[in-house]
């Protein structure tokens, strides 16, 4: 991990004063150390019972698709409310500084889905949960979470109490 962790820079005071930001641009940046998050991120489920890979907007985007593609199954995005075309289910949350939203398609899980739930950075576990809450919510169950980054000191892991939480980072 070596590899991956010198890969991820650090920008002081972002988004506000005093946050210690932990960029993954030059990770994805490099495609060996992309391709390496990628499979180390998907390692632990190979040959498991996961039907299928979730990501959340952004950035789960990125690492999502990616091992659904590695893996050979669908991706299904979890997206901020007004982008989806079709009929929605949603899952609002708190944040540290006000709340949020995620949406998906009201048929993007079949009811024997079991779930991987990928995303670039665990901090305090409200997205991830909100996340969970969104897929059961579909029918789904979620198997296990997976994050490239986890920032252990915000405690995230604690908010996805009963799931298995798989990190590849640890700041």
């Amino acid at each position: 991990m070596d590899r991956l962790i010198h890969k991820i820079r650090d920008i002081p005071d972002f988004p506000k004063p005093g946050i210690l930001f932990k960029d993954i641009t030059p990770l994805v940046k490099d495609p060996a150390a992309l391709k390496l998050s990628v499979h180390q991120l998907m390692q632990p489920f190979l040959g498991s019972e996961i039907s299928a890979i979730a990501g959340m907007e952004a950035r789960g985007f990125i690492f999502g698709s990616l091992v659904a593609w590695e893996m050979g199954l669908p991706f299904i995005p979890l997206r901020k409310p007004g982008k989806l075309p079709y009929d929605v289910q949603t899952v609002s949350y708190d944040l540290e500084y006000g709340s949020a939203a995620l949406e998906a398609h009201i048929d993007a899980f079949e009811p024997h889905d079991k779930v991987l739930l990928i995303d670039d950075l665990l901090a305090t576990g409200g997205t991830a949960r909100a996340s969970c809450e969104l897929i059961e919510k579909l029918g789904a169950k979620v198997v296990a979470c997976a994050f490239v980054v986890e920032l252990d000191f915000l405690n995230g892991r604690e908010r996805l109490e009963g799931y298995h939480v798989h990190s590849l980072l640890h700041f």
